[in-house]
């Protein structure tokens, strides 16, 4: 994989799940108690043998760029040629933010052009999934393709989000529609659809040429999926890639927790006694930043009630659960439930502190907030929506990075 770049397209706003997003970019959200979702994509790459990442940021990228400043860069060494690099938004070609997927990687097509790859892995730093990418540049390689695209199968309504394919027989793609209204089915097929999954390995001078020719079309949303790949069908040999899960289970698990409930979902999952998603496959480890705290802590265990336990949880380093109750939540770093609080489905980020005799059902509490004793979250929807809370259409409650929370729960 010497010869191999893989580049990362993190800057996408994630507007669907605010208000996660209101003071960090998608991949930073964090995800499964100690990750951050761009964790997923990153691992991928290093556990593929991919050891030349440039990850282009754009909105919100403070928390990330921090992030992968603590959690990444230190795995690799430089004098070795290799590196996990942050590439903010430079307009050196242009004087405008990344206008489409296919715009990011040509704004900074001088910093991959200097870095002479023969292939280029495109990746998306949102979705949540294992992958081998070296099995995939095999793959590209050995069908002597210009481009090859990762393959999954998906329902008919699920596609209409995607990016679908039509292949032939040797999984040669002979035609390509992003985010079709009436996708088109496999053959023999009148519910499944084979959709992109954003992953790409191109052929990089191949790269380049479409990319300088894209840019000068001025009706172009210079979109891989909108203009380049519709471009090329015909002129040049793309592939399809059925996807290959690394996750050491029977389903395929590929997740985009583009949407609160989505997000809420797949966290949840992870709480099962056998998830889909394998956190604990040491073939295949998920890698992040690990900060230096003491290991979680359960205390208290009185005839009257005050107890602190954990039941089908996942409960990260630095928490203390003092005599309150938790029930099939995630549990970040430094969290704290005092005596007698019930936390029920819930996802409670870094810093979180649940007062004494709250209830928090259902809810994704972003870091730090501080719940007051007795305060209830989630019992309520209603009175939660006039607290100015999200409500997602499933139910769950969104409570934002706030200050005076208490206030809130005075006046209400």
């Amino acid at each position: 994989m010497n010869d191999v770049l893989a580049v990362v397209l993190a800057g996408g706003k994630g507007t669907r799940l605010e208000p996660l997003t209101r003071e960090r970019a998608k991949p930073a959200v964090p995800f499964g108690g100690i990750y951050r979702i761009v964790d997923f994509t990153l691992s991928n790459c290093i556990n593929s043998g991919i050891r030349r990442v440039l990850v282009l940021t754009q909105y919100k990228a403070m928390s990330l760029n921090r992030h992968l400043g603590t959690g990444w860069r230190h795995l690799l060494s430089r004098e070795l040629g290799e590196f996990i690099d942050v590439v903010p938004p430079q307009q050196r070609i242009d004087d405008q933010w990344y206008r489409g997927t296919a715009d990011a990687v040509y704004q900074n097509i001088y910093t991959l052009e200097k870095e002479r790859p023969e292939h280029v892995v495109i990746l998306a730093g949102d979705h949540i999934y294992k992958m081998d990418y070296s099995k995939m540049v095999d793959f590209h390689k050995e069908n002597n393709a210009d481009l090859t695209i990762a393959a999954l199968r998906v329902g008919v309504d699920d596609a209409k989000s995607f990016g679908v394919m039509q292949t032939d027989e040797q999984n040669r793609i002979i035609g390509f529609e992003e985010k079709p209204a009436e996708p088109k089915t496999m053959p023999g097929s009148d519910t499944q659809c084979l959709a992109s999954m954003g992953i790409y390995v191109f052929n990089a001078h191949f790269l380049f040429d479409q990319l300088c020719q894209d840019a000068t079309i001025q009706h172009s949303a210079h979109d891989f999926g909108r203009n380049i790949i519709p471009s090329v069908i015909k002129s040049h040999r793309l592939m399809a890639y059925p996807f290959i899960d690394e996750n050491s289970k029977a389903d395929l698990y590929w997740r985009d927790v583009g949407t609160l409930d989505a997000y809420y979902q797949s966290n949840l999952e992870l709480t099962d006694v056998e998830p889909l998603l394998n956190l604990y496959d040491y073939h295949w480890p998920v890698r992040t930043d690990q900060p230096n705290l003491p290991p979680p802590k359960f205390v208290f265990n009185e005839p009257s009630g005050r107890r602190g336990m954990a039941t089908d949880s996942i409960v990260a380093a630095g928490t203390i659960i003092s005599g309150g109750k938790v029930d099939r939540s995630i549990l970040s770093p430094r969290v704290r439930v005092e005596e007698r609080a019930e936390v029920t489905g819930s996802i409670l980020f870094r810093g979180v502190q649940i007062g004494k005799g709250a209830v928090v059902r259902n809810a994704i509490i972003d870091k730090y907030v501080q719940v007051p004793d007795g305060a209830q979250i989630g019992v309520d929807l209603e009175l939660d929506a006039r607290r100015g809370f999200t409500i997602t259409e499933g139910g769950i409650v969104v409570v934002p990075v706030i200050e005076a929370v208490e206030e809130i729960f005075s006046r209400t």
